[in-house]
This record gives structure tokens, C-alpha cells and sequence, in this order.
């Protein structure tokens, strides 16, 4: 599973790890579809430390669709929600 943190990069997730990654993206999208800032914050923080911790960072050259895109590592949930309005924002 490749995902993509926005402004970092993109990493190559085991696949023995995507229900516990699965878990902490529902977290998140809780908290955005709550507009809850504090829990927002928590989730994205959770959501990138996971992906870090299990995932392989792909080369910065490595041209690779991305099944999930996560947002940059301070983004606001205002910012995220205005990420999701776009075009293709939320096409997973």
C-alpha cells in the first residue's frame, strides 16, 4: 500500500499493516466529518507517526500512484477540508 503524506513524501506500507492504518484513517475522518480540531489533530499526528514508523519511504524520483493520501503534518482541519473540496480530493 503506498501512501502519499503530503509536503513528505510517499511510503511503502506492508500490507499486514493496513487495518491497523485503516483504524487510525477512520479516526481521522471522524474528527473531520466532526469538525473536531483537538481530535483532528490527535488522528493526523497518529495517522503520519503509523505510517513512518511501518512504511519504507519511496525516492523522491519514484513516480508511484498513491492508494492513500494523507495531509501535511500541520494542516488545519479547515485546511483539510478545503483539500477535500477539490477536484479529486477525496478519490480513494
Amino acid at each position: 500500500m503506498i501512501v502519499r503524506i503530503l509536503g513528505d513524501g510517499q511510503f511503502d506500507v506492508p500490507e499486514a499493516e493496513r487495518e491497523a492504518l485503516h483504524q487510525l484513517e477512520a479516526a481521522l475522518n471522524a474528527a473531520v466529518e466532526g469538525d473536531d480540531e483537538t481530535a483532528f489533530g490527535s488522528a493526523l499526528a497518529a495517522v503520519i507517526a503509523e505510517v513512518r514508523r511501518v512504511g519504507t519511504e519511496l525516492p523522491p524520483d519514484s513516480f508511484t500512484a498513491s492508494d492513500l493520501v494523507v495531509p501535511f503534518d500541520d494542516a488545519t482541519l479547515d485546511e483539510t477540508k478545503s483539500l477535500l473540496a477539490e477536484p479529486g480530493g477525496d478519490d480513494r
